[in-house]
């Protein structure tokens, strides 16, 4: 890829994963993957992935570092902590950040890694799982031109959608709290939408199903409603937590604020994350809100 042959990843979660295995499988590349937990470095290391003990294992000798972290902590420990992977990246390596920290917050990494002779690329990520292990991610990404030249080949292996959305790091992040304000959302209607269609005693699968063909079908319906049925009677696979909306809707509200532009649709769903998070279901798949909406609801067939 482009003289990219070792490629680090800090963060082995439901999107490092698949990247880590995308990247691995493509010939000439060594990925060089660290989780904190040892079960993911071991699907990883099943896949190819060299899984290594520290974030600074995997930063050891690649060109390319790739974080996919919840927030902007684990972002700054993965780089600047104890046995942080900056400590070990060579001269002239570049960050390829896909988490969704916010604009502020990942100029600031992006100005310490400068400091140390780093480059970084601000790439936030959107698909899910199965999109990022087949390649057919949207990325969006701001930073240098050189920087992003040196990632491109990366960027390009994972992305079936890659826009340069501005020259500065941080461009990327505030498409993709706009993508976040339109997730979250959606999301939120869908559950809506379910628990509505379990109160009035219909299939709740049935009703997906049908409205994802139609003109009310959105990515969000297709992909969570199906698992939204799943969680009026159990727990779904775990793909997107609750708790990450919970931060993302919280950067959505913040921009909003900065920019004096209202946002009462976002602002209504957020809460909705919130609540579900203080009733136990923060480390849950995000279909889990329907049951905010949905318990008590349902009544018997006329």
């Amino acid at each position: 890829m482009n003289g990219t042959s070792t490629v680090g990843i800090v963060g082995l979660g439901a999107m490092g994963l698949p990247m880590a295995l995308r990247l691995a499988a493509t010939p000439g590349v060594t990925v060089r993957g660290y989780d904190t937990a040892p079960a993911r470095r071991r699907l990883a290391a099943d896949g190819g992935v060299v899984a290594v003990e520290s974030a600074a294992g995997a930063g050891d000798g690649a060109q390319l570092l790739i974080l996919s972290v919840r927030d902007g902590v684990q972002a700054e420990n993965a780089l600047f902590g104890e046995a942080g992977a900056a400590s070990a990246l060579p001269a002239g390596a570049v960050v390829l950040l896909t988490s969704t920290i916010g604009a502020d917050a990942a100029r600031a990494l992006g100005d310490r890694l400068a400091a140390a002779g780093l480059g970084l690329v601000d790439a936030p990520i959107s698909g899910g799982p199965v999109r990022a292990g087949n390649g057919e991610l949207l990325i969006v990404v701001g930073g240098a031109e050189h920087d992003v030249v040196a990632a491109r080949s990366v960027l390009e292996r994972l992305a079936s959608t890659l826009t340069i959305v501005g020259p500065r790091v941080g461009d990327g992040q505030l498409v993709k709290v706009i993508n976040q304000l339109l997730a979250g959302v959606h999301i939120a209607a869908a559950a809506e939408a379910v628990a509505l269609a379990v109160g009035v005693g219909l299939d709740p699968a049935l009703v997906v199903q049908t409205l994802s063909a139609g003109a009310a079908s959105s990515f969000m319906l297709s992909d969570r409603g199906p698992r939204m049925v799943q969680a009026l009677d159990g727990d779904p696979e775990v793909r997107s937590r609750v708790d990450i909306f919970v931060k993302d809707m919280a950067l959505v509200a913040r921009l909003a604020a900065d920019a004096h532009i209202p946002a009462p649709v976002a602002a209504a769903a957020g809460q909705l994350y919130v609540i579900a998070e203080r009733a136990g279901l923060g480390t849950s798949d995000d279909s889990t809100i329907v049951r905010m909406l949905a318990e008590g609801g349902q009544r018997e067939q006329p």
